[in-house]
């Protein structure tokens, strides 16, 4: 059984949400922590854990970014972190799989799919072995308590229900 852990330093947690429905906003959280545990080389019964930080948000807007944390939005003083647990890994091919998982935000818990393309492993130049993932999905933000709203003059969303997500993930392998 081999124990991975996520590189913070090559990974990004991203999202977008669409705003007035003509543009993306795209946010991410700057502290977070994922560990990996597999047996088998190619990662098909890989166990994952992830957590992100509520209050490491950033979309680039300080007033935005302090209204994602209020109760509005993620409510991070009541539930500062973000978390996924996987539950199963289908894998497709040799580069992609499906991660299955409950994610929790807001003290919410549901089952989410990820899209994952497996980028292959190395060995960087300071002898750590190194695998590389991109995961996709879609979630719907009121599912997970995130329920605020507000319209346009001409009746729009402000902000659409649908987020999407996007990781690049680089694990560590542990000695």
């Amino acid at each position: 059984m081999a124990t991975w852990k996520i590189d913070p330093a090559h990974s990004e947690i991203e999202f977008k949400v669409k705003h007035l429905m003509i543009t993306n906003v795209t946010g991410h959280f700057g502290t977070y922590d994922a560990t990996m545990t597999a047996s088998k080389e190619d990662f098909s019964d890989a166990d994952i854990q992830f957590e992100a930080d509520v209050n490491s948000i950033s979309t680039k807007n300080t007033q935005r970014d302090e209204h994602l944390k209020s109760p509005d939005f993620f409510d991070g003083a009541s539930h500062p972190k973000v978390t996924f647990k996987s539950t199963a890994v289908v894998k497709k091919d040799a580069e992609t799989f499906v991660l299955k998982g409950d994610l929790t935000i807001r003290g919410t818990t549901k089952p989410v799919e990820l899209n994952v393309e497996y980028n292959g492993i190395t060995v960087d130049p300071y002898g750590q072995t190194k695998a590389g993932f991109e995961l996709t999905g879609k979630i719907n933000r009121k599912d997970f308590g995130l329920s605020w709203s507000a319209t346009t003059e001409a009746g729009g969303l402000v902000v659409s229900d649908e987020v999407r997500l996007a990781l690049a993930v680089q694990m560590v392998k542990q000695a």
